[in-house]
């Protein structure tokens, strides 16, 4: 028992150091002042791509929100991107009577017999076809605020940056599977901000990320990259990383986009075992240490909690304390992140959360390096 305990303890240490240090770093983020919608200054042509697949009940919801959008009609393109959708995406999107916005099918560019990432080569046929100096992605199933362009264009001029990565909301009802997305994704993205500030290791997220065309041709697209069938965010950003592309993180509440929660714990272990297949492909150096800290954290903590109810005693008791201890280190990391996404009354779930958390992380990081998923219809090995 005392190796267990030791090993358990020095992890906890370990993941504990990591949690304060993405506090500082997230809290050390500066918060740019809010864009002026009374003097819009059009310095950029931004071309926002979304790639689509059977999202005929989503796809309308963002195209108005982007019609709403403060930052001047004729400075920006929406291109949507049709990844042989299967249900009247396509048409949606031709009878939305929205302007500036343009359909391309993706089945009239590619051979399907040649493709791996769909969603790769989604993009890149999109970026082909743009007039944007700025490229945006988001997803089909986002909602983006008014002033997101416009403040986008502003952040660009004024960084010049090759990269901006932006954060992402989870939209969530009451199911316990969408307040737990809710929240575990809200952890995630002070890591990413935190992380991208600090110049540690990159993480992104496609359905709120921006990149000029130069960048993405210097970087050569996607290609060395495009057998994985995810990855289009995140492997792009280590791309650019290794050619010293200046990348920043904007953390403004005019930028954050809304995305839907999956409604069903299935579809929610398909998604993060999809997120966790990456895992060794990543070649940043700093990043893999943190995900096999907090993989192994999670491991020990579960085979620790089966022995405790085994033998009990002194052994059950420390098991509890560490636990009791990784849920305040966790809520002293949430808070200030919690405060800046408006989801502070979340945290009260948190700790009824824990369980679920534990054995999901455990399953599915062994799953995306040993297993198979599902991804729009389609079974990734």
């Amino acid at each position: 028992m005392i190796i267990i305990t030791t090993i358990l303890s020095l992890l906890f240490i370990g993941y504990t150091s990591l949690l304060l240090y993405y506090r500082s770093s997230w809290k050390s983020i500066p918060i740019p002042p809010a864009a002026d919608t009374e003097n819009v200054i059009a310095a950029v042509f931004i071309s926002v791509i979304i790639p689509a697949r059977n999202e005929e009940k989503n796809i309308l919801a963002l195209l108005e929100s982007l019609k709403q959008q403060t930052y001047p009609r004729f400075m920006f393109e929406v291109i949507v991107i049709d990844d042989h959708s299967t249900d009247a995406t396509a048409s949606v999107v031709q009878h939305s009577g929205i302007e500036n916005v343009r359909l391309i099918r993706l089945k009239d560019a590619v051979d399907n017999a040649s493709l791996n990432s769909y969603k790769k080569r989604a993009l890149e046929t999109a970026i082909t076809s743009s007039k944007g100096e700025l490229i945006v992605t988001t997803d089909a199933d986002c909602i983006v605020p008014p002033k997101w362009l416009q403040t986008i264009a502003e952040r660009f001029t004024e960084n010049n940056a090759a990269m901006m990565v932006m954060p992402v909301v989870i939209n969530y009802q009451k199911r316990f599977i969408e307040i737990f997305q809710a929240l575990d994704f809200m952890t995630l993205q002070g890591i990413t901000g935190a992380g991208v500030y600090k110049k540690i290791h990159g993480m992104c997220n496609g359905a709120n990320l921006a990149y000029t065309k130069t960048a993405f041709n210097e970087a050569d697209g996607f290609k060395g990259i495009d057998h994985i069938a995810s990855g289009d965010d995140m492997l792009l950003m280590q791309k650019m990383t290794k050619q010293q592309k200046t990348i920043i993180y904007i953390k403004s509440e005019d930028v954050i986009v809304g995305t839907n929660a999956v409604i069903s714990i299935k579809e929610f272990f398909q998604q993060r075992i999809r997120w966790a297949s990456k895992a060794d492909k990543y070649e940043d150096k700093t990043l893999f240490p943190v995900l096999l800290t907090v993989y192994l954290f999670n491991l020990s903590l579960l085979a620790g909690g089966v022995a405790g109810i085994i033998i009990g005693g002194y052994f059950a008791f420390f098991i509890c304390g560490i636990l009791i201890l990784k849920i305040l280190a966790e809520l002293y990391f949430l808070y200030p992140v919690s405060e800046f996404f408006k989801m502070k009354k979340l945290l009260w779930y948190f700790p009824l959360m824990q369980p679920f958390h534990i054995v999901y992380t455990v399953i599915a990081g062994w799953l995306g390096k040993f297993g198979s998923y599902s991804w729009k219809e389609r079974k990734v090995k």
